[in-house]
């Protein structure tokens, strides 16, 4: 039988849940044994999952899981116990060099466990099987007008599709603004794309082609920037310092829905930190041209219902062929293996 406990989100502003009642219901009806923690902040009530045929635990409890349980969530694990002797699905980020990313790597080494990381889960193509990339891209793409617009609330709050788009029409219309998405045929340009159009602004759209060799100048002459794009290796920055202070300057407001800060692979190397849902927009200059970045890395939690539920249906499929030896599993764990060879051999040298 497989084991699946799905864990408590630590982080105070995630409401989300990697898989919801009524996918929950369709793995237990396929023999899958569910445990989901309590929790008093996600957007699905306890009692759903225990009528979906769930069994429940004490928020925080995972680590007292059986040996061979999959231990799902989205985001980071608290930072006890020091050993991860359990195999975790989640939103690891510990492959492109990030804050942290070699101290989780050293607690799997302790513990013997292993990390599928939910950025990998790919298919033979190399193609995510589960993202919450159009929410994502489209509550990038609503903050970013709404700020343009002064109607940003802060701190922000969890909301349904039809009260963030009220917040839009309360806003006004699109007026002149220009705005730009790089990444817009992935999923999450796609969804700032729309949710650009659902404020009155028709987006200027770029992709693979307008960024093979990127005019900076270009950028920096639209009024919003959202970027979406997912980057897997070293290129050069969308923007830079000296773009911010040159004289053409339009740019007031950039959205960086991939918030690779920190990262080896960061394409918006302007700034040195996320923003947050107490402070969401930070300014990076100021005077009669100011430009703020919104870089909050939990987007579609802003979403919670709508965001769970369409992640829910692409990943519950996966799930039920854990322990099944599917190569989509496989893959994550290969990955996640040679991420810990190439840190052991450079902590080696």
């Amino acid at each position: 039988m497989t084991r699946l406990w799905m864990r408590h989100e630590t982080r105070a502003t995630e409401r989300r849940a990697p898989l919801v009642p009524e996918d929950a219901a369709r793995l237990v009806a396929r023999g899958v044994s569910v445990t989901v923690e309590e929790s008093p902040q996600r957007a699905f009530a306890l009692d759903d999952y225990v009528r979906a045929g769930c069994a429940t635990a004490p928020a925080g409890s995972w680590a007292e899981a059986p040996e061979d349980a999959y231990v799902l969530g989205l985001k980071e694990l608290p930072a006890r116990p020091p050993a991860l002797r359990h195999r975790h699905i989640f939103f690891g980020h510990a492959y492109k060099g990030q804050a942290g990313a070699a101290e989780l790597l050293d607690r799997f080494t302790a513990g013997g466990g292993a990390l599928l990381d939910l950025e990998y889960l790919t298919d033979d193509a190399g193609i995510r099987l589960a993202t919450f990339g159009y929410w994502a891209g489209y509550m990038g793409a609503v903050l970013a007008v709404l700020h343009r617009r002064g109607a940003l609330p802060a701190p922000l709050a969890p909301r349904g599709r039809p009260e963030w788009e009220a917040l839009l029409r309360a806003g006004g219309g699109g007026d002149d603004v220009s705005a730009l998405v790089i990444g817009a045929l992935g999923r999450s340009g796609r969804g700032a794309c729309d949710g650009l159009e659902a404020a009155g602004v028709a987006p200027v759209r770029w992709d693979v082609e307008e960024t093979r060799v990127l005019d900076r100048a270009a950028v920096i002459r639209h009024d919003l920037l959202v970027n979406t794009v997912l980057v897997t290796r070293p290129v050069p920055p969308f923007l830079t310092p000296a773009d911010l202070d040159a004289a053409g300057r339009r740019l007031s407001v950039v959205a960086d829905v991939s918030c690779d800060v920190n990262s080896e692979v960061n394409v918006l190397p302007v700034y040195d930190a996320v923003t947050d849902w107490d402070r969401p927009a930070r300014r990076l200059r100021g005077g009669d041209r100011p430009l703020d970045v919104i870089a909050v890395d939990n987007l579609p939690s802003l979403l919670p219902v709508e965001a769970s539920l369409a992640f829910s249906a692409e990943l519950s499929p996966w799930l039920a062929r854990l322990g099944a030896g599917d190569g989509v599993w496989v893959r994550c764990l290969r990955t996640f293996a040679a991420a810990r060879a190439i840190k052991e051999e450079s902590h080696g040298r």
